[in-house]
């Protein structure tokens, strides 16, 4: 699903990444672990093509996040850490996530349920005015509606409380065998049930590449 050959990120004369080499499939939950600065962002940020390497090579399903990204992202779904600043109304957001990727509103909806937010009630609202977790909770129903390939998740729930971290877990544990879910968490307690493969970066490297049986 993604292949990543000899990739470097350098700014200045200073490496972020450097000759990272991974092949990450189908069925695979991995969390990628690493202190602040280790280069995890930019590794994901290379996977989504919104990082120019400086030299080496991603491939998503055979397709250069570069060169084709549209097509790209397509295979994926992204749940970032910090909300974007979206200037959309609630209501208007899942319409235009339902339109481009293809689903149907009430999936939406109905993930927002399976989460426990009440997403009803809050779509005359600005996005930009919700909670932290009722924004968190809204972006991980978008990108599980969209029933993309690969779903990746950067601190994931960071603003959830425990009920809906529980609500998170529930709903990805039927996707572990038909999809490759990717982790940037501290959280390696909370989700061991979950990983499969076990991937540590440091100054900008692959330190340790460990898999679960």
């Amino acid at each position: 699903m993604i292949e990543i050959v000899n990739l470097s990120k350098k700014f200045s004369s200073a490496y972020v990444l450097k000759d990272i080499n991974l092949s990450l499939k189908k069925d695979e939950s991995v969390i990628i672990l690493g202190q602040n600065g280790a280069g995890k962002t930019t590794l994901v940020r290379s996977i989504l093509g919104e990082q120019i390497p400086s030299s080496g090579s991603v491939r998503i399903a055979g397709i250069d996040p570069l060169k084709e990204r549209e097509e790209a992202l397509k295979h994926i779904g992204f749940v970032p850490q910090l909300p974007p600043p979206i200037k959309l109304i609630v209501k208007d957001l899942i319409r235009y996530a339902a339109l481009s990727s293809g689903v149907h509103e009430d999936k939406i909806l109905n993930i927002c349920e399976e989460l426990e937010l009440d997403v009803k009630g809050h779509l005359k609202k600005l996005f930009l005015k919700l909670s932290g977790g009722m924004k968190q909770k809204l972006l991980i129903a978008i990108a599980l509606a969209k029933e993309p390939d690969i779903l990746i998740f950067d601190e994931p729930t960071a603003n959830l409380d425990i009920k809906g971290r529980e609500s998170f877990y529930t709903l990805l544990q039927p996707l572990q065998k038909r999809r490759l879910l990717i982790f940037i968490s501290h959280r390696m307690e909370e989700i061991k049930s979950l990983i499969t493969r076990k991937i540590e970066m440091d100054l900008g490297k692959v330190v340790k590449d460990e898999k679960f049986i």
